[in-house]
């Protein structure tokens, strides 16, 4: 009974000083990155490659939800559509977006 509660303080330890360097590694590559003043998508990839080489997981970057209307007005911008093909695009876009999010709801 003693050794399974020594084991198990010893793994919880282990866990937390494993996190602790983790986000160790996170704060010092976003200082680096800070330092370069990087931006965007290069600082994003700066200090993942930076606390992926330090020995650490990067910490997630939260999921920012898009609006379709705003991923399907740059698309449109992307492939230079005008007019009635650029509305035809959008709308077809946002309809498949927001059929997209009803398949992916869990069903009740």
């Amino acid at each position: 009974m003693k050794m399974t509660l020594i084991t198990a303080a010893v793994l919880s330890l282990g866990l937390m000083a494993g996190t602790a360097h983790a986000s160790d590694a996170q704060a010092k590559c976003e200082a680096q990155a800070a330092e370069k003043k990087l931006a965007g998508a290069a600082k994003n990839s700066f200090v993942k490659k930076c606390v992926t080489d330090a020995g650490g997981t990067p910490a997630a970057a939260p999921a920012k939800k898009r609006d379709p209307a705003e991923v399907c007005e740059k698309s449109a911008a992307d492939k230079k559509l005008a007019g009635a093909a650029k509305n035809a695009h959008i709308k077809k876009c946002v309809e498949d977006a927001q059929a997209g999010a009803a398949g992916a709801a869990p069903k009740k």
